[in-house]
């Protein structure tokens, strides 16, 4: 029944995509997607994060961070094992939810987990943390670039929207990825950060969230209700223009009642 009826919701998804004027997408990783399902391009404009004014000025301490729900796809089970592969580094996993006590069952004694923290506390583990990392394959991901607006550097699966908000490269990196979700991927990810450490400042992390601060956002997506908006009139100006000598035709003609 399940498979039926999905069925059926993919041919009528598929049937009125070609509805909307326009599509606007939070990342260029699900513009693709669009494109690649609907046919349809997508206006790219990334969600919004909150960017402090300045980098935070904080002594950086001797730990690694995560924080999500802990749910399967969130991937955090690969973290905790690759941290038994770095028995001289810590991680501390904030979050809670049902994998919880699996994940606590096989985590060494390097993997610490806080449960829930408030926005402020976490916000400051993010500042003091050496790297944040990150192991799903998401949409956008806005964690990552909390994180970076914190000034700290993003350690992540090179999968999906991440890849479009951490600089790898160039002369101000803010992070580096891992190709493969295994624990040893991440282990060495870990330890070619270590060796890399002190070329990612954290006013390089900061100064690439800005690119996605708020007021960025806000622009960015009024400007694109605007322009579509006006693009929608003009359409519709012109088909009015088009259909107004028809109209006139038909007023003088004679009415006819068969």
């Amino acid at each position: 029944m399940a498979r039926t009826l999905l069925h059926l919701m993919r041919l009528w998804d598929v049937r009125t995509a070609h509805g909307p004027d326009a599509y606007m997408a939070n990342s260029a990783f699900v513009a693709w997607r669009i494109r690649k399902v609907y046919g349809r391009d997508a206006a790219v404009i990334h969600a919004p994060v909150r960017v402090p004014p300045t980098c935070p000025r904080v002594t950086k301490q001797r730990f690694f961070l995560t924080a999500s729900r802990l749910v399967p796809y969130k991937n955090v089970q690969l973290l905790v094992e690759a941290f038994r592969q770095l028995p001289d580094e810590t991680l501390l996993v904030v979050g809670t939810g049902p994998e919880l006590p699996r994940l606590q069952a096989m985590a060494g004694p390097n993997v610490t987990f806080l449960g829930y923290r408030p926005d402020a506390e976490l916000l400051d583990l993010m500042a003091k943390a050496r790297a944040f990392l990150f192991a799903s394959e998401e949409d956008f991901g806005i964690v990552p670039l909390e994180a970076q607006a914190q000034g700290t550097p993003v350690i992540a699966l090179g999968r999906g929207g991440v890849r479009e908000t951490i600089l790898t490269s160039g002369p101000s990196p803010t992070g580096l990825f891992f190709d493969q979700a295994t624990p040893e991927a991440v282990a060495e990810a870990v330890r070619r950060f270590d060796r890399m450490d002190p070329a990612i400042s954290s006013e390089a992390c900061h100064r690439n969230a800005q690119r996605f601060a708020e007021d960025r956002f806000e622009e960015s997506f009024v400007g694109f209700v605007r322009a579509n908006y006006a693009a929608f009139h003009a359409r519709m100006d012109q088909a009015e223009a088009k259909a107004l000598p028809l109209v006139r035709k038909r007023e003088g003609a004679p009415n006819l009642v068969c």
